[in-house]
């Protein structure tokens, strides 16, 4: 009997204090959405809200319809993205907005 190979997984943090619970995702799904993240936050910041929608159009069909919610995943690659520094939050009142971080 052949055995199953686990799929590779990425382990999502959070930037909160007082969380430090870490969600696992497959890497296939971790990696789609931080790409058409980072396509998005290429033209600039994006408010937090808007970012699933925006996210959604970046991604290939047969992702897409393999992915499950979208607004899940998305919050979820943009939270372990900002614990490495890859995007920030914009500081200021109103809606949350977003941006990617340049690195040196």
């Amino acid at each position: 009997m052949a055995e199953l190979m686990a799929e590779p997984r990425v382990a999502c943090r959070t930037p909160a204090e007082g969380r430090d619970g870490v969600t696992n995702i497959p890497e296939w799904k971790f990696d789609a959405v931080q790409g058409a993240i980072l396509e998005v936050l290429g033209q600039g910041p994006v408010a937090f809200s808007e970012l699933p929608d925006a996210v959604k159009v970046q991604l290939p069909h047969g992702d897409l319809d393999r992915l499950g919610s979208v607004g899940w995943h998305v919050t979820t690659v943009k939270l372990e993205m900002e614990v490495r520094g890859e995007l920030a939050r914009v500081p200021g009142k109103g809606p949350q907005m977003v941006t990617r971080v340049e690195r040196a």
